[in-house]
């Protein structure tokens, strides 16, 4: 049973100039924020900190996963077809060096959205050619030639989430959704040589810590290869009820042993986030790293990008 909040889950308003700047500039350029939509309690930090999670195709969902805040119906309206131009903009309005582009899903669309994933990254690439790009998808019900839509455009990281351990998949996400289809796209991405991949895990539906320790174990065994913990906190009384509030400590825990099974980078803890900004500058340091080593060049510091 739902009980009040902790105290470490207790955070600030949003507010602050780049904040309120963000949201007017998405406003104008009619552009959704999954910061917004998706009720997260991080948005003031990471807002004024420039970072922003976009989400395109609408705000409104085919599927009625119980944990989401996302609104949701059979035949939403069609893409804005100048949004991938919209979102290069703001980017380099917003001077970021690394976004994150998610979006509802579209099962109402015959490519069920991959095309407009992919033009969202030609675009930014185009307009912003020293981003990083991070692509958090749908499962596209399973069909890899929708996702080789996507991986074509050459996302630096491929993120899709899980979202809970196996055995509550059912409870927690759309009938659509499952554990095998998940891993499916997760492998498949993996499997193209460079590619990033990248999931996320909400604890508090009622899993044991066996269970989620079981679950980043399959997780590495197709190579993933980061990973975000946070609690699920409930969007409405209209939403599954949290059963568990998960200590600091016991995130620590589980922090500690997904870095022991091999992830990249593990960012574990209540207020953390499929797109959590710690996380996202380790990949973005990561990444760019990677990229210098490989040229055989001197690795730039993050004050000279953008």
């Amino acid at each position: 049973m739902q009980r009040g909040k902790p105290e470490w889950l207790k955070v600030k308003m949003p507010g602050g100039e780049r904040y309120n700047a963000i949201k007017g500039r998405s406003r104008e350029l009619k552009l959704h924020t999954v910061c917004e939509e998706a009720q997260c309690p991080n948005i003031g930090e990471c807002w004024n900190s420039g970072t922003a999670t976009f989400m395109v195709m609408g705000d409104t969902c085919t599927r009625g996963c119980r944990f989401c805040a996302v609104s949701t119906a059979r035949n939403p309206p069609p893409p804005d077809v100048d949004e991938p131009k919209n979102v290069a903009e703001a980017i380099a309005e917003m001077q970021l060096d690394y976004v994150v582009v998610t979006s509802v899903n579209r099962d109402d669309l015959p490519d069920q959205g991959a095309g407009h994933f992919a033009a969202c990254i030609r675009a930014i690439r185009a307009r912003n050619p020293h981003t990083l790009v991070e692509t958090l998808i749908p499962d596209f019900c399973g069909r890899l030639d929708l996702l080789d839509l996507v991986l074509d455009a050459r996302p630096d990281v491929l993120a899709h989430n899980v979202e809970t351990v196996p055995r509550l998949q059912s409870p927690v996400r759309d009938p659509r959704a499952t554990w095998a289809q998940s891993m499916s796209v997760l492998a498949h991405a993996h499997g193209r040589p460079g590619q990033m991949t990248k999931t996320s895990i909400q604890v508090g539906h009622g899993e044991t810590e066996e269970e989620l320790l079981d679950a980043m174990r399959l997780l590495r065994g197709i190579d993933v290869d980061f990973l975000t913990l946070g609690q699920y906190l409930r969007p409405s009384m209209n939403h599954m009820a949290v059963k568990e509030f998960v200590t600091p400590e016991a995130f620590a825990r589980l922090g500690q042993a997904g870095e022991a099974m091999g992830f990249r980078y593990v960012a574990s803890g209540p207020l953390v986030r499929s797109s959590y900004r710690a996380g996202e500058f380790f990949i973005n340091e990561f990444l760019r790293k990677r990229s210098a080593q490989e040229a055989g060049t001197e690795h730039p510091s993050a004050d000279h990008l953008g």
